[in-house]
């Protein structure tokens, strides 16, 4: 009997027909970017989807009052999540709270949590690694998580959060260029926000050039949710991705490197329209790396994380990072322990060959960076506390050390 993994998920189908709500959009239509973005559902037009369940959507308009994430999502998204089964499902929790499963955060919880501010010299700009940084171009994105390790900033403001907002224009952006000009030390640049999906094409194309013009530059990264929650813009909007192909060959005529940033955290956000956007990236040299985020209840489990792994492959994504889920506000019910990353990546190994295999990953609390799960210092498994040490991080004691906490009610 053949043991083959059988990608059914990205079998052509209408699957947004499903939802009544979308049951008479036909495929070019729904696969167009413009309209996905037009259609986007905030809190208001999300209860209009079709749910029988008035329990679940008191439970949801409790939770937005206490929520650090304004909601959005795109039709794409909202097609699916099953709304014969909300709360168990896996889309659902990720984007849209109710507050019968919310936990209280953990003590040592800061809405900055990995404290990206202190390490920002200029505006928008996080220098924290030697060689790396991290521009912010803009605080939207084409759908809010609600486990966003940028709630401080990312989206509108929320009941319990007034937003620090980056806003892309000329006079930020040049104090960026002349911040990095000056530091000749910087090598590799993450063009972040928000969300890169959301600059115009001819915006994300002249930072790229503006970047790749800087000669110590020598590494790009673009940084998007997109391939998760919109994929179909890579196929529709044609100005956008040609900046990417654009970008993309501009580097290598310089031996430099240009890649994409996504991050899918759960194998049903992937489907035909995914593989679609992936073969088109593929086939134009632009290489995509994948960033999952650990989440309790949702991807936690071998059977999830392999099945993730083995779609990200097949459709030429690397998988590259699992995180340990951010100390955020509002997003304890996703956090795991710090062992149960461990034991996971232990039973991951060896199912797939080791360059497919992605490292697991902490980011620790207060700015101490990404280190290995398995690399702490201590860890008492009782009390949850766990100590690393990041000796290259600027501007910090090579002998400080930093903690995680795992969730309280682990």
């Amino acid at each position: 009997m053949s043991s083959r993994f059988i990608y059914s998920r990205l079998y052509p189908n209408a699957f947004w027909t499903n939802l009544s709500f979308y049951k008479d959009v036909i495929e070019s239509k729904f696969l167009n970017h413009n309209w996905q973005q037009r259609e986007t559902l905030d809190a208001t037009k999300i209860v209009r989807l079709a749910t029988n369940s008035t329990q679940f959507w008191s439970d949801f308009r409790e939770a937005l009052t206490k929520s650090t994430m304004s909601v959005k999502v795109t039709p794409y998204i909202a097609s699916l999540i099953d709304w014969n089964d909300p709360y168990n499902c896996p889309i659902r929790k990720q984007f849209i709270p109710v507050q019968s499963t919310a936990e209280p955060d953990h003590p040592m919880m800061k809405l900055d949590s990995l404290n990206e501010q202190r390490d920002s010299p200029v505006s928008g700009l996080i220098h924290r690694y030697p060689d790396k940084v991290l521009f912010l171009t803009t605080s939207l994105c084409p759908v809010y998580c609600r486990f966003c390790t940028r709630s401080y900033s990312i989206g509108t403001n929320t009941e319990t959060v007034n937003k620090i907002k980056f806003i892309p224009g000329k006079s930020r952006f040049d104090k960026i260029f002349e911040y990095i000009e000056e530091h000749d030390e910087i090598e590799d640049i993450v063009i972040s926000g928000g969300d890169v999906y959301l600059l115009p094409g001819y915006l994300l194309l002249n930072l790229g050039k503006r970047l790749l013009d800087i000669e110590h530059v020598r590494r790009i990264r673009c940084a998007t949710k997109g391939l998760s929650v919109m994929p179909m813009k890579i196929l529709s909007d044609h100005a956008w991705f040609q900046s990417l192909v654009t970008l993309s060959q501009l580097a290598r005529e310089q031996s430099k490197s240009f890649a994409i940033h996504t991050h899918i955290n759960h194998p049903n956000e992937i489907t035909y329209v995914t593989k679609n956007a992936a073969d088109k990236l593929f086939q134009n040299n632009i290489h995509v790396r994948n960033q999952t985020v650990l989440l309790r209840g949702i991807n936690d489990d071998f059977k999830t994380m392999y099945e993730l792994i083995k779609y990200l492959s097949y459709i030429n994504i690397q998988p590259y990072y699992v995180y340990l889920h951010d100390m955020v506000s509002g997003a304890e019910e996703f956090r795991t322990t710090l062992g149960l990353a461990i034991e996971l990546e232990k039973e991951l190994r060896g199912s797939t060959a080791g360059f497919n295999m992605p490292q697991f990953i902490v980011d620790l609390p207060d700015g101490g960076g990404k280190r290995l799960v398995s690399s702490f210092e201590t860890y008492d498994r009782h009390t949850g506390i766990s100590t690393f040490r990041s000796p290259r991080i600027r501007n910090r004691s090579k002998s400080d050390f930093f903690f995680y906490f795992d969730p309280v009610c682990e």
